[in-house]
């Protein structure tokens, strides 16, 4: 079966656009993790010495 050049480019663009597609779609899902350390990092670690010791009602 010969494949005519039409059908080689129409194939060539689809797996360029596929593989675009996933590189786009890991590179979010990596921003998603960086992001998701970041909130559980600062939701681990403990508050500044003094801070949540009194309430301030001078307001």
């Amino acid at each position: 079966m010969e494949i005519s050049a039409n059908s080689a480019l129409a194939m060539k663009q689809s797996a360029n656009l596929q593989t675009a597609t996933i590189k786009v779609m890991k590179k979010q899902h990596e921003m998603q993790q960086i992001m998701i350390d970041m909130v559980a990092q600062s939701a681990r670690s403990a508050p500044p010495s003094g801070q949540g010791t009194m309430v301030d009602k001078s307001v």
